[in-house]
């Protein structure tokens, strides 16, 4: 059984499907209230609740024709907002986050830039001071991209050498970047 107000809404609805703006107006002035409570509960601030809201309004309203009567104006409409609201709050943290990663970005390539040329260079140096067998692996394998059973195809030797080759310059350079006060 419908209450008298159940029946007022859903007159508007109807005359709202058929384009009529005072139905619409009539609806707005209905659910605004309600609908901003939860826009401002989602979006945390008034001015971002407001813009959400309008434009879940008007996706309402555009799309009011989709509403299937057994599902009533409230239940579609507050889908509308809340959709809306976690639309906007993923733009917001997208936003941010990009935001926030590219700031973070300068702000440790301004710091770090001198550091990592320093850095480089002394691993450079420490790579130059390895065996010749132990720096080629090392530079085929990690600065070329190949893998162990390639190496070893490519050097004549098994793939087992290669891995060990490998172990064996990183151990080498991380001694040398110890003792000269480089290294974690």
């Amino acid at each position: 059984m419908e209450s008298g107000q159940q029946t007022i809404h859903k007159y508007l609805v109807q005359r709202s499907q058929q384009g009529d703006r005072q139905a619409q107006n009539e609806l707005y002035k209905l659910y605004v209230q309600a609908m901003f409570n939860i826009c401002r509960r989602m979006m945390g601030d008034e001015e971002e609740a407001k813009d959400v809201l309008q434009e879940a309004f008007v996706t309402a309203f555009t799309s009011i024709n989709k509403l299937k009567h057994e599902v009533t104006f409230s239940a579609w409409l507050k889908r509308i907002v809340i959709n809306h609201c976690l639309n906007a709050l993923k733009k917001k943290k997208l936003m941010t986050e990009e935001l926030n990663e590219n700031d973070d970005f300068k702000d440790e390539e301004e710091m770090d830039s001198g550091f990592l040329e320093f850095e480089a260079k002394r691993i450079m140096q420490a790579i130059d001071k390895i065996s010749e067998g132990c720096r080629t692996v090392l530079n085929l394998y990690l600065f070329e991209g190949y893998d162990h059973k390639e190496i070893g195809q490519i050097l004549g030797v098994s793939e087992a050498t290669s891995k060990a080759q490998y172990s064996k310059a990183k151990s080498k350079i991380r001694q040398l970047l110890e003792h000269s006060g480089v290294a974690d």
